[in-house]
């Protein structure tokens, strides 16, 4: 077991630090209510690959954007974050003077239309907003969204600003499709289940999130709501290997002590992990190795369950969507359900929200998530 105190950063310097805004596009539709409803429940949201043809491909399900999230345009993707960017600061109740010099951290898949969808978001947040435009692009996979958070969570902390936007969209498109489903990284069945037996993958999905970070007493000056607290933040890479994790979990125990740390939180306090959770027969290895590693005799009445199970695997905004959904998870006090369960797998040990929400208010909720390299990132947030 890891104490508190093993990683980097003094304890407490986040303590004043919350999400006063979130925003959601998801396999579930618009806002956060529906996406916590279906993770809450377990209710999946994969059904067919309608966007392009998948008749040659082994896997041919995903978790889409429903019909009523329009995205004819010349730029979707873009128009899908300005959505969620929407919801949050319309949330937050952020003006456009409170706007002027925002800082945006935008994470998106690095490709060829990466440069002219930033450009897009940054000429709706001037417009719509009175921010300057894109600060930084984030493209490091599926750590992105979480690495933008722990980098809005340094700058406030630190009083560079006194407040950030975090967002983050991701599209099913062919090309990435093709590859993780040429690389056998999808799952064969069409249904996600993580730290199941009999688990083959995972399954992606589209996803816009936004999030806005503020310092505590900026957002009570402003009388914007605290949705949760930012409390700690971590990030590791264990350089194991290009695709494979590191099966001791190494520098996932690290990016949690880290998290761990800057909250002064001790481990027995975390009530929840929304885990990263892909359905990866080593890679749900080993994170529940690190789990283990790091909470010690605490595992075993530490609720678990992967959000992935029911909106997939969004990539580069895989973590702002899996932290939207712990917020909101926090806000309910039900923790989410770990579907696609079929059984018991021996060696992971954990104790799944299996069934039906479990419920609970837990002092600090973590969620995680893993990237091809090696890369890991742990956010811990506690209620608002």
């Amino acid at each position: 077991m890891i104490p508190a105190g093993t990683g980097t950063g003094p304890p407490g310097r986040t303590a004043g630090l919350v999400v006063t805004g979130v925003g959601v596009l998801s396999a579930a539709g618009r806002g956060l209510a529906p996406l916590t409803e279906a993770v809450t429940h377990g209710k999946s949201l994969f059904g067919p690959v309608t966007r392009f043809d998948v008749s040659s491909r082994r896997t041919t399900r995903a978790a889409l954007f429903p019909a009523t999230v329009p995205l004819a345009c010349t730029f979707p993707l873009a128009r899908a974050v300005l959505d969620a960017i929407g919801q949050a600061c319309g949330q937050a109740g952020l003006t456009t003077a409170e706007g002027a010099g925002l800082p945006v951290l935008l994470a998106l898949h690095s490709d060829e239309r990466t440069r002219a969808t930033a450009a897009a978001v940054a000429a709706g947040v001037r417009a719509d907003w009175g921010a300057p435009g894109v600060t930084r692009v984030y493209n490091g996979a599926c750590v992105a969204a979480a690495t933008a958070v722990a980098d809005a969570g340094a700058l406030v902390a630190a009083g560079r600003h006194e407040r950030i936007l975090v967002a983050a969209g991701h599209l099913v498109e062919p090309g990435v499709f093709a590859v993780f489903d040429a690389g056998r990284a999808l799952a064969r069945d069409g249904e996600a289940r993580p730290f199941s037996a009999g688990r083959t993958g995972t399954l992606l999905a589209d996803a816009a999130a936004a999030v806005l970070v503020e310092s505590a007493p900026a957002a009570e000056r402003r009388g914007a709501p605290a949705l949760a607290r930012l409390a700690g933040w971590g990030r590791a890479g264990d350089a194991h290997h290009v695709c494979r994790p590191d099966p001791e979990g190494g520098g996932a125990i690290r990016a949690i002590g880290a998290a761990l740390t800057r909250a002064g939180a001790d481990p027995a306090e975390v009530g929840y992990v929304n885990a990263n959770g892909t359905g990866s027969a080593l890679a749900d290895r080993a994170e529940a190795h690190a789990l283990r590693r790091v909470f010690g005799p605490h595992t075993d009445r530490l609720p678990v369950s992967s959000s992935k199970s029911v909106h997939g695997h969004a990539l580069e905004a895989s973590a702002l969507l899996e932290l939207a959904a712990t917020i909101g998870a926090l806000g309910t006090g039900l923790l989410p359900v770990n579907a696609g369960w079929l059984g018991p797998d021996p060696d992971l040990e954990l104790d799944l929200v299996l069934d039906g929400p479990r419920a609970a208010r837990p002092p600090y909720a973590l969620s995680l998530n893993s990237a091809f390299g090696g890369a890991n990132t742990a956010l811990l947030l506690a209620p608002g």
